[in-house]
């Protein structure tokens, strides 16, 4: 499968590359500076643009079978839509490619799973140092519920660098409105990679955390 993965350099994203290319796909990452990339490999085409020029994104879907996002930035603290018109962007660049699948990574504590990342990212963390983050997801995934392409909304618990662990849950109701539950990125990847072939969770947001 010819994909394209949003956001390969962040911590997601290069367990996306990675793994992707582990399962024999054509990867083409893009990425906005490409020296932070680090990685090569016969399969692997690295596309330089940014998710707010749309022509970067349009010469970038050119013959993709799919788009895997995991698109992040870390403007925490004054207003941002970079999440939101990157991905109006990414469906719109979908569209004129006829590209019909879109994983997206979002978060717990994002539309009906709010709450569920623990009291102290519900209480402090997300209201005091990221509401700016997480009301531009909210408006993101907005507009993935209301496009026309075949998507699934991924929402991770906390993230961690730790080593997969290859048994995780994940379903709507996954989550803890007391404790922070945890997930190592390289989990994420993977389920996130698995929806590009499954179609349990089409059209839905789903949680997966361990």
């Amino acid at each position: 499968m010819h994909i394209l993965i949003i956001g390969a350099t962040g911590g997601t994203g290069r367990q996306l590359v990675q793994q992707a290319l582990d399962l024999g796909h054509q990867v083409t990452a893009f990425v906005r500076k490409p020296a932070k990339l680090k990685m090569e490999h016969p399969n692997l085409r690295v596309a330089q643009g940014n998710v707010l020029d749309y022509a970067s994104l349009e010469s970038a879907m050119r013959g993709q079978s799919a788009v895997v996002c995991a698109l992040g930035h870390k403007r925490f603290f004054y207003p941002t839509r970079i999440l939101s018109e990157g991905t109006r962007n990414i469906l719109s660049a979908m569209k004129a490619g006829h590209v019909p699948r879109l994983v997206c990574e979002s978060s717990l504590g994002v539309g009906n799973s709010v709450g569920r990342l623990g009291l102290l990212f519900t209480l402090f963390v997300i209201p005091m140092i990221l509401p700016f983050v997480f009301w531009d997801k909210v408006r993101q995934e907005k507009l993935i519920e209301e496009s026309d392409t075949d998507w699934i909304i991924v929402r991770p618990a906390v993230l961690t660098n730790r080593p997969a662990r290859g048994n995780y849950r994940h379903g709507p109701d996954v989550g803890n409105y007391v404790l922070s539950n945890r997930i190592a990125r390289a989990d994420v990847a993977d389920f996130m990679l698995k929806q590009l072939t499954d179609d349990a969770y089409l059209g839905q947001a789903t949680a997966v955390s361990w």
